[in-house]
């Protein structure tokens, strides 16, 4: 079990980071913007180094903080950005700017759900990030799927939901929190039953789904 002491000390072990992203933190503790904690973070750029993607499909931008540090880690990488909200977007772009990043971030001001002709100029992705609306995640990783690469993998974040996933009684949680508990406990099986893709669930920081496209040939001998 990973407690707080045990946090404090791998964080001590972690690289210096950069004045932005130091002030992107604090306004994201300001403002209260869900950003990807520093572990989390940490295993996913683990896990992206070693596929190294030519390009990747983020939903959710919010204020560019995990654009940022995956461009900071991947800098053969293009990331291509999705962000709904207009005062979160035009923060995430000054930030790229800031960041000198503006060629490898490319951020669009849309609905997730309408972006799908803004991306074809990308495709295909061969990771794609979602950290949107937590009630829409299997929608988004349906609607998204067809656009990654044959040998791709889609990254869900906070699938762990603070560890209410797992509660047996919620019953003194809001109704509005134990709807979306529900949403992301169907999200998690319905992806630990999906027939194309393997998904590994790790269990760092909110959690982390990983899931890797099974190729045609797997699929076929897993069938028969």
């Amino acid at each position: 079990m990973i407690n707080e002491e045990m946090i404090s000390y791998i964080a001590s072990l972690n690289r210096a980071k950069s004045k932005l992203v130091l002030e992107m933190e604090a306004l994201a503790r300001k403002e209260n913007v869900p950003i990807m904690d520093e572990l989390s973070l940490n295993a996913m750029v683990s896990i992206l180094q070693a596929q190294q993607p030519k390009r990747i499909l983020e939903v959710g931008t919010a204020i560019g903080y995990s654009a940022i540090r995956l461009a900071e880690a991947l800098p053969s990488t293009t990331i291509i950005t999705i962000e709904r909200d207009e005062h979160r977007y035009e923060q995430a772009v000054a930030h790229i700017e800031r960041a000198g990043l503006s060629d490898r971030i490319i951020p669009y001001l849309a609905d997730a759900e309408d972006a799908v002709h803004l991306l074809t100029p990308y495709l295909p992705f061969d990771s794609i990030f979602i950290d949107a609306a937590k009630g829409k995640y299997q929608a988004f990783f349906e609607q998204f799927e067809p656009l990654l690469s044959d040998n791709g993998v889609i990254l869900s974040d906070n699938i762990l939901f603070r560890g209410l996933v797992a509660k047996q009684d919620l019953s003194m949680e809001p109704k509005r929190i134990q709807k979306l508990v529900a949403k992301i406990k169907h999200y998690n099986e319905w992806l630990s039953q999906h027939t194309e893709f393997y998904t590994s669930i790790i269990p760092i920081g909110d959690g982390i789904a990983c899931s890797t496209r099974i190729k045609r040939e797997d699929y076929d001998n897993k069938s028969k």
